[in-house]
């Protein structure tokens, strides 16, 4: 699976921003997408994750610093998933990376170590 994200960008407080994240090569309706971020200085850190729950719906679920803010979404058709973030705060400033894990089993993927791709980081910088 090759990830390819992008859509970051410098943003001022309170502003808006979309990231996208093209998968290949494997069937995208069964991988568990996730985003991650890293701050400068800082751990790498869960944000979000989209995963097949079966028939049509899928699960997010959302780390509580970004719950209420920023919302996942995937376009089947185009292998793409999307990190749609609102209200953004100076804190959330990071690069910011999407990963896949193989997996036909909705659940919070909250670890870095259960996600089998990444791809390269894009940068959000929120100014105050």
């Amino acid at each position: 699976v090759q990830l390819q994200a992008s859509g970051g960008g410098l943003v001022q407080a309170g502003g808006s921003l979309r990231l996208s994240c093209a998968a290949s090569g494997r069937t995208f309706r069964r991988l568990a997408m996730g985003w991650f971020r890293q701050a400068p200085g800082k751990e790498r850190e869960f944000v979000g994750v989209i995963s097949w729950s079966g028939g049509s719906l899928d699960y997010a679920d959302y780390a509580d610093s970004v719950k209420g803010r920023f919302t996942i979404s995937r376009d089947n058709a185009k292998n793409t998933v999307y990190l749609q973030m609102d209200s953004l705060k100076p804190e959330d400033t990071a690069v910011y990376y999407c990963a896949a894990r193989l997996t036909e089993v909705a659940g919070n993927y909250r670890d870095w170590d259960e996600y089998d791709y990444w791809g390269q980081g894009t940068l959000v910088t929120v100014s105050s």
